[in-house]
């Protein structure tokens, strides 16, 4: 199964052909409501990015932007457990690894 949101992406003629034909067929997709963030967790994660790069801040230009995006970055792969706790999500299991589980609907 595959849930994809309701990105103008999802729905392009070649995506749609793929979905609709032999390949596709084998998979089940679900398409989230048309506006649902508490049901999309990488939503609260550009919410976060926007946040904190973006928000009231003043980026002298276009190479400032992408070093404050990058820094950013590299804060959300040194802090998995932050991130998940961000997004809504907590780790079911940890000697399982990556398997997580969304605990928070509001967003």
């Amino acid at each position: 199964m595959l849930v994809l949101d309701n990105g103008r992406i999802h729905h392009a003629n070649m995506v749609q052909a793929f979905l609709d034909g032999e390949e596709g067929s084998a998979s089940h997709f679900n398409f989230l409501p048309p506006y649902s963030p508490h049901l999309n967790p990488i939503e609260r994660l550009w919410k976060w990015l926007k946040d904190e790069v973006i928000a009231n801040v003043l980026h002298k230009d276009q190479n400032d932007i992408a070093q404050s995006i990058t820094r950013f970055e590299q804060y959300v792969l040194q802090h998995a457990d932050e991130v998940l706790r961000r997004v809504g999500c907590a780790v079911v299991n940890q000697r399982l690894g990556c398997q997580f589980r969304c605990i928070q609907k509001d967003f």
